[in-house]
């Protein structure tokens, strides 16, 4: 695979021919090196059923390849042209409403329907074959942003089939369906499983273990989805890889199953986006967790495969970068782990539902602010990435994240605040103020490999996985579970042979006898001599002698009562938490924690300067990261020295510089 770091998402098809050369022209100067092309384009490379025109791609191809500059081709199967929606309007997904969702933006498609799929299999093929001993096409990426537009979709009859066809296989029979499901509740047992429907809009409540395999399925079918691509691309295109560009926590399908699909995961990256109701400097840690949780769904290096480089916006717009910003972000992807950065888009479109998303060049198409600054950043970037390729952070702290146990606290959250996706997150804030890299880690995962796991909110439980905390604690981990763990099994049926949670009782060294929602109020807890505030839940617990409480409840009936405790088991330790803590209580706790797992810092924490590493046989590289528009000063770590940047230990308003030491 060439070793490639910048790129842009180009769209020749939106611009004159004329114009072409004069972008490839531009790039070469600003230090691009590939383009991805050709995502939404469907119509240009098939304007007909049986007509296939791939001329206006090979022209584009062979014009930047003259300036050196290489090709990924995306699929263009999200936007299926309105000729065949024509003659196949049953292509059209239809939502839970029974509402058929119509043409006119993207993904206007049920993933399932046999007609689409064929369609499909033609198009990728021809593709494949035209481009597949090209050498100036590197890689393919199938489709774009899977699971993006089909939160609620499809409840077709095809889906139905597949569903049902899906469920025969999993369970052999209706008896056995009927066990897993509770199906007794509410008289909803079957007799074949031609009756399972759908999960359409009930008249009042839904089943909880029907819509998990419901969610399940949906996450199969994108998988299989793209494994009809993937197999398609490695036939005629040997030497080629093949990338998604994923979404960071998007939950629709489990990209941990997706990317074995893959030779890389890419990912999307919007600091700014219009969509966020935090600023930026609010969500710096949700960035850094995207960035995380992606290098970690196939644990290796990953590419940015959309990285912003303007104003984003559809009907509204987001906030204008300051200067600085868009290179810190670039920065801040590579410190995570990115090996390549292609920065969305090359230019901004004119046209379409997109026209206020600003690219590298204004509407103009003439080089301005945000030009001069990613070039400067290329330039000087560029010969550093060699030497950091195939480098990768290597923590001492892994969060345990489950796409399945998302899905049971999408089906029921309990709280109206509480969110899976949510609290490790507020989890990872607190390493992450305190400059603690973290990486995320399938339940399937290594686990051994982490001085200090934290595991939020376990709610399904299996024996397998109870065995693997055990394990991993007795060998000398440090484990932290919380509320809401160990509550259902696989699936999603409440467990009752004791108290919660579970078997992880003789872990923990509670049991929980009872519980309180808090509903529009929180609680208050006592910690190291502080009242400090605590949310959404508060367990009620049981604990063994040798349980030590490190923080008790301070309001409600049961003030004085346990909220916060640690117990030794084996070699190790184990926490419970029993509520949601604040980020003042939080911060406390994980600090004590890590204390006690021997975890440290990579730097003195100074407010909004971001540390992270990136690690080989022979160095470690350290990135410092200044979110802020002020200047900042941070203490230089014994042995490293400046490799980029003007002066070690102070940084200017959105500055990012770079040490090594010698391992």
């Amino acid at each position: 695979m060439k070793r490639l770091h910048f790129g842009a998402d180009y769209y020749p098809e939106h611009w004159e021919r004329g114009r072409w050369e004069v972008d490839a022209r531009l790039m070469q100067q600003m230090g691009i090196q590939m383009v991805r092309m050709a995502e939404f384009s469907w119509h240009k490379l098939q304007p007909q059923e049986d007509v296939f025109d791939f001329q206006w791609l090979d022209e584009a191809i062979a014009l930047l390849a003259d300036y050196g500059i290489y090709t990924i081709l995306g699929t263009p199967t999200a936007a299926p042209p309105a000729w065949l929606i024509q003659k196949h309007p049953e292509i059209l997904p239809i939502d839970r409403e029974g509402r058929v969702r119509g043409f006119g933006g993207r993904h206007h498609d049920c993933q399932s329907n046999p007609i689409y799929r064929e369609a499909i299999r033609r198009l990728v093929t021809e593709m494949a074959k035209h481009y597949g001993e090209n050498p100036w096409v590197i890689g393919w990426q199938p489709d774009n942003e899977l699971g993006n537009s089909h939160q609620e979709l499809c409840t077709c009859d095809s889906c139905r089939q597949h569903f049902q066809k899906w469920l025969e296989k999993k369970y052999q029979s209706t008896e056995a369906l009927n066990a897993a499901w509770g199906t007794a509740f509410w008289s909803q047992e079957y007799n074949d499983f031609a009756q399972v429907p759908a999960p359409r809009i009930t008249v009042t409540g839904e089943n909880p273990s029907a819509m998990l395999d419901w969610k399940r399925f949906c996450s199969d079918l994108i998988v299989d989805f793209t494994r009809e691509q993937t197999e398609i691309i490695r036939r005629y295109a040997k030497n080629q890889f093949i990338t998604h560009n994923y979404m960071g926590f998007a939950n629709k399908v489990d990209y941990y199953k997706l990317g074995e699909l893959l030779d890389i995961v890419s990912h999307d990256q919007y600091p700014g986006g219009f969509y966020l109701s935090q600023t930026p400097h609010e969500y710096n840690h949700v960035l850094a967790a995207t960035l995380d949780i992606v290098r970690s769904y196939k644990n290796q290096p990953f590419w940015i495969m959309e990285q912003q480089s303007g104003i984003t916006g559809w009907e509204i717009m987001g906030r204008a970068p300051a200067p600085g910003q868009l290179s810190a972000w670039a920065l801040q992807g590579i410190a995570h782990g990115a090996d390549a950065i292609v920065f969305f888009r090359w230019r901004t479109c004119t046209m379409g539902t997109e026209q206020y998303w600003h690219g590298i060049l204004p509407h103009s198409g003439n080089p301005g602010r945000r030009y001069q600054e990613l070039k400067e950043l290329i330039g000087t970037m560029e010969p550093l990435m060699g030497r950091l390729q195939g480098s990768m952070p290597k923590p001492q702290v892994g969060i345990v994240f489950d796409f399945e146990q998302e899905y049971a606290f999408q089906i029921q959250p309990h709280h109206q605040d509480l969110n899976y996706t949510g609290q490790l997150l507020k989890y990872y804030q607190a390493f992450y103020k305190q400059n603690i890299s973290v990486d995320f880690v399938p339940q399937q995962g290594d686990f051994n490999q982490y001085q200090l796991l934290a595991a939020p909110l376990q709610y399904l439980m299996s024996p397998e996985l109870e065995d693997k905390y055990f394990n991993y604690v007795r060998q000398g981990g440090h484990l932290i579970l919380t509320m809401r763990t160990g509550v259902k099994d696989l699936h999603n049926l409440c467990m009752a042979d004791r108290e919660l949670p579970g078997k992880l009782s003789e872990l923990a060294g509670v049991e929980v006898l009872d519980y309180d929602c808090l509903r529009e109020t929180h609680v208050e807890v006592l910690f190291e001599g502080q009242k400090l505030q605590a949310n959404i839940w508060s367990d009620l617990m049981r604990l063994r002698p040798e349980t030590k409480i490190l923080a008790s409840y301070a309001s409600e009936f049961y003030a004085g009562e346990p909220c916060i405790t640690e117990h030794s088991f084996g070699s190790g330790n184990c926490y419970y938490v029993g509520t949601e803590p604040g980020e003042e209580l939080m911060e406390a706790l994980i600090s004590q924690i890590c204390r006690k797992a021997g975890v440290e810092p990579i730097c003195v924490p100074v407010p909004e300067v971001e540390c992270m590493t990136r690690e080989n046989d022979k160095t470690r590289f350290l990135f410092v990261i200044n979110h802020s528009s002020e200047a900042k000063s941070y203490t230089v770590p014994q042995g490293y020295h400046l490799l980029w940047g003007e002066q070690a230990g102070k940084l200017g308003a959105y500055e990012v510089q770079i040490l090594e030491i010698e391992k």
